[in-house]
Parts: structure tokens; sequence; C-alpha cells
């Protein structure tokens, strides 16, 4: 588990080096007691481990730009893949002072080596009014155009982005699609039209995820149940984290159809594989049975393929669990 003394933390991606894994995610500071400020003073913090167990907290990876730049305010969710030539690309939200922070757009910071990153300050993808909502639209509170999951195109030829946003057609409250956008090069972006239907059942699909997990594609996703579509809510579903089974990795995906697999207490699901091969999924802890905030990272929880639906299950050895730590014990920021 990933508790840090001094900070919330929050939502999270990985990257193995083949050595280690990196987690990446968002940290604010607990002085500012109250948690809903977190998000304009999010930054992305890193921390190493051999196991997904015992993790040791490096060097921040990514600040907000000094202004003015697309990132200028705080630094939000993304992801890591590995070039082509070799460099490690991470692909994250940024919000600005010139947009109030409400308006979000996604850019691009580079490494050699995991460690060091650079950035650019400039935005690379923002949604194109065609197919998405904006801010003056005034449907929803923000610009949604964050959260970017990359990875290569299944149909083996350049690389495809998936994004939280919205559709700007339908029932506002309903309006959670999966964004995309596709590039043969990581540098330039072409953004496409929604790979999910307009009217989803939410507001929003956060911290997307596509993975292929023993044969099965599958995409997460996350959604508070305040976020739910009005007919949802209406029936009195709740949020959390979210499935949708997946024939085409290219889409598109039924998001209608998605199912439950946590409730809010956790948030953001992450599936990462072991060095065994074996699923796991890690999540923030969101809030306690009575609604408190937490902010810390769980260990991994297995998960697997009962009656068709992924599925945390029970009776899986945690990985790491019963061996020594990774790293010398000083330098653990991990509770066992």
């Amino acid at each position: 588990m990933l508790r840090l003394a001094a900070s919330w933390v929050w939502d999270f991606w990985f990257a193995d080096d083949g050595d280690r894994f990196h987690l990446f995610f968002l940290k604010a500071s607990r002085a500012l007691h109250d948690p809903n400020r977190r998000h304009w003073r999010a930054t992305i913090g890193h921390a190493v481990s051999t196991d997904l167990v015992h993790w040791a907290e490096v060097a921040d990876a990514i600040v907000p730009s000094d202004p003015p730049a697309f990132d200028d305010v705080a630094t939000w969710t993304g992801s890591v893949v590995r070039a082509d030539d070799g460099t490690w690309r991470m692909f994250y939200t940024g919000v600005d002072r010139a947009g109030g922070g409400l308006v979000q757009r996604i850019g691009v910071a580079t490494s050699d080596d995991l460690m060091t990153w650079s950035t650019t300050g400039r935005a690379l993808v923002e949604p194109d009014s065609r197919w998405y909502e904006r801010l003056a639209d005034g449907a929803w509170p923000d610009e949604a155009w964050r959260d970017p999951w990359v990875f290569r195109d299944p149909s083996g030829q350049g690389w495809r982005m998936l994004v939280t946003a919205r559709a700007n057609v339908g029932d506002p409250s309903s309006r959670g699609v999966v964004g995309t956008a596709w590039s043969p090069d990581l540098e330039q972006w072409r953004v496409e039209p929604p790979r999910s239907a307009a009217v989803s059942g939410f507001g929003q699909l956060e911290v997307l995820q596509l993975e292929q997990v023993d044969g099965r594609w599958v995409l997460l996703f996350s959604c508070l149940g305040t976020e739910l579509a009005a007919d949802r809510r209406a029936a009195g579903e709740r949020g959390g984290i979210w499935a949708v089974n997946v024939k085409d990795p290219a889409g598109p995906f039924d998001v209608a159809a998605a199912y439950r697999v946590a409730d809010e207490e956790l948030y953001v699901g992450r599936l990462v594989r072991d060095r065994a091969g074996r699923w796991w999924m890690m999540a923030f802890k969101n809030t306690t049975a009575d609604g408190a905030w937490v902010g810390e990272i769980t260990d991994p929880m297995p998960v697997g393929w009962v009656e068709g639906r992924l599925t945390m299950v029970a009776e899986v050895a945690v990985p790491g669990a019963s061996g020594a730590p990774s790293v010398p014990d000083a330098e653990l920021v991990a509770d066992a």
C-alpha cells in the first residue's frame, strides 16, 4: 500500500522497465486540510517497486509549468508508453489559469530513464467541437478532455489514445464517451469521433484503461454516483469502478452495458500484470464507509473472470507479501 505522510495520493498509472515497476500518481499536500482543494494543487509523484507491494518514493516526475502554459495550474492523470526510439512518453492532463482551471488539455513529457522528465508546456491534443462538448456549451462544470490512455493501435499502424470526454449531443447527464485520437508517431495527433454512444448512462468515464486479461479484452473506467446519468441515479445505482467487456479493441465500446467492479470506497481501478503473468487490480482508497476522504493506494487485488465478468477474486497470494521488501526499510513509504 502507498500512503504518504505529507501528501494525499489518488489517480495513478504504471510503467514497467523490466526490472522495476514505476508508479506515477497525483499528489497534493495534506497541509491543505480540505481534500476538495487538492485538484488545483496536484503534481505527479513517482515511486518504484519490484513486487507491486513495497514502494519507495523518488523525486516527483512533473510539476505545473511556468505560465503561460496549458498546465500552469495543475498536472493531472496520464499514462506512459515506450516509443519506437526507446524513449518514454508520458501523456498527461493539464489545466491552466487562462481557462480558470476548467479547460482540460493533454500534453506530453519525455524521458530516457523514467526518472527525469522534460515537458514543453504546450497542449498536444484538444477536443474537436464537431463531436465533443466544450465549456461554452454550459452543460457540465468543466470541459472534460483528460486521463489519456495511450497504446499501440490494434491495426498495427500507429498509436491510439482513449480520453475521458463528453459528447456534444444528448441528455447532459449522460454524455460521457470514450474520446479518441490517433497518431502515426506519438508526435502528431488526429482527434477522431467517440468510440462509444453519446448517451451512455454516465456523465463522464474517468481514467480509462483497455487491457487483454487472460485472453479477453476489457475496458475499465470510474464514475461517481453523483455523476451517473439521471435515470441511473433515479434507479438507485451507485458509483465506483466499472468494466465493459470488449469484442474488438478498436471499438466501438458498449458503455451502456458496463457493470460495477467495486463501489466508491475504491476509485480509479488499474489493471497490472506481475512478473509471473498474473493480473491484479490496484485502486486508490477514496472514502471510508462513512464517507471520509482517504487518499492512499491499495495493495494489488487479484482479478479473474467469473460468469463472464471481470471480478476481484479471493485466495490468491499478494505478490511479494511473503517475501522480503524490495527496497531497504529506511526507504519504504508503504504501510504493509
